[in-house]
């Protein structure tokens, strides 16, 4: 059965920051507890508890809650109302759609002298004759009655009726509880012929397996998996119809057998589900001949780039932008590169060999893509141009020092041997040879001279 635990309290207690000594307020609601323990000695300073949609059978271990205002345990397998005398300032009790149908057992709560709200609604007392009467009558304290006002007038109405209402609710009382014991024989009987036919079935099923794996072992295995598969996903499909189409009382019993069976499915399927995932064969990501292979299991866009003027390779994988880097594992081999994202493996065969150690990995800040930096295992060699023999030792030594580094440099080459004609020295040439424009403004200019050499300046005229 499941019961409550440290660790379901403290994930229901993040309001409190998981602090359960000093909690006052939790919700359990829908979690199929069975038991309810723990919490009068976790949780001395409760004074809000909300159980309602549990399979709880028995109100227990309350007991010790002093400050315990409010308790909500509707809809859930309670047949009588006891252990709550110790809850001093209870003032409100939900017990709406539970199974209580021992009704005097509400005399315990005249010990709860601040209980103000009761709440019965879809429980089997409810439909006795004289059950407002006979609870009014016995707590006095009540003001409201599922969720109606108790008046005064009411109230002296149900004293003076007491004794016989009484007697009334002791008659329908016995009534209920014979009728009670049949429907636990019945259940206790029905429950088992479930067992027993479910114990038969496991017992043909493998008789089935152990005569079909032999006859398999001569044949195609696969193909019988698969039949014996289908046999029993219809037959289960079958059984899961009979058990919902057949008439069944509503009782604590049939609840819990019910939510039982859905649990049972549940379980099935995620074993199902467990063993298709153990059964998925293995991406080959090497051949038995040792054939690396390009593989692309998470699906990613990336690009591969030869970077020629640094000598290497450049992967850019586009990886989410937001995947934890810790997700992400990488692995490069000389002539291939792995990546596994989340699990899943990224493999390329690389154009050229490449330098492991060397290498190097990082994430793009903006879009968050993985870059995998590869140099290359093979220097370049750079061809020799055939230039003139007066180049100046100095260029020879820096050629010698690229060559060595690998790095593609250009080479200097003396400025007076280029071929290409210098434009600073067009203009002297013309104005040499006395051709175009450029001659001729010379010229006039020295004409004006010659023409004003006698000329002389007399102020006087």
């Amino acid at each position: 059965f499941l019961s409550v635990t440290e660790e379901l309290v403290r994930r229901r207690a993040e309001h409190n920051n998981c602090e359960i000594f000093s909690l006052e307020e939790i919700s359990l609601h829908q979690h199929e507890i069975e038991k309810l323990e723990y919490l009068d000695k976790w949780c001395r300073d409760l004074k809000i508890l909300y159980l309602q949609n549990n399979l709880i059978p028995k109100i227990e271990n309350v007991g010790k809650l002093k400050k315990l205002e409010y308790l909500n345990v509707a809809l859930n397998n309670i047949e009588r109302i006891e252990n709550l005398e110790g809850c001093e300032e209870l003032k409100k009790l939900d017990l709406t759609a539970n199974f209580i149908g021992e009704l005097s057992s509400i005399e315990a709560l005249k010990y709860n002298i601040h209980l103000k709200e009761l709440f019965l609604v879809g429980n089997p007392c409810t439909e006795f004759e004289g059950y407002r009467q006979f609870v009014v009558a016995t707590l006095h304290q009540l003001k409201c009655l599922d969720s109606k006002e108790i008046e005064r007038s009411e109230r002296i109405q149900a004293l003076q009726n007491y004794p016989e209402v009484k007697q009334k609710i002791r008659e329908q009382e016995q009534a209920y509880l014979l009728n009670r014991a049949r429907e636990k024989e019945e259940a206790q009987r029905r429950m088992q012929e479930r067992k027993d036919k479910k114990q038969k079935q496991m017992e043909s099923k493998l008789g089935f397996d152990s005569s079909d794996s032999l006859q398999n072992k001569e044949n195609h295995q696969a193909e019988g998996d698969r039949e014996q598969e289908t046999w029993r996903t219809v037959e289960d499909d079958e059984e899961d119809r009979r058990f919902w189409e057949e008439p069944t009382p509503y009782t604590p019993e049939s609840r819990l057998e019910t939510h039982r069976h859905i649990e049972e499915k549940r379980r099935a399927k995620d074993n199902i589900r467990e063993s298709k995932k153990r059964e998925k064969p293995l991406q080959t990501l090497v051949t038995a001949e040792g054939k690396v292979l390009n593989v692309n299991v998470p699906k990613l866009h990336f690009s591969l780039k030869d970077d020629e003027e640094n000598n290497q390779i450049i992967l850019d994988l586009a990886v989410y932008r937001h995947l934890d880097t810790s997700l992400l594992d990488v692995d490069v081999q000389p002539t291939y590169i792995r990546v596994l994202v989340k699990g899943k493996p990224f493999q390329l065969v690389l154009p050229e060999e490449v330098k492991p150690d060397s290498s190097s990995a990082k994430r793009s800040q903006t879009t968050g893509h993985l870059v995998v930096s590869m140099p290359k295992a093979k220097e370049i060699i750079l061809a020799k141009q055939k230039v003139s023999t007066s180049i100046k030792d100095s260029d020879c030594n820096t050629l010698q020092k690229n060559a060595r580094s690998g790095q593609v440099e250009k080479l200097e080459v003396d400025p007076s041997k280029y071929s290409f004609p210098d434009v600073t020295k067009i203009i002297q040439k013309k104005e040499q040879i006395g051709q175009g424009p450029i001659r001729l403004q010379p010229e006039m200019i020295t004409e004006t001279k010659k023409s004003y050499v006698d000329f002389e300046n007399n102020e006087d005229v």
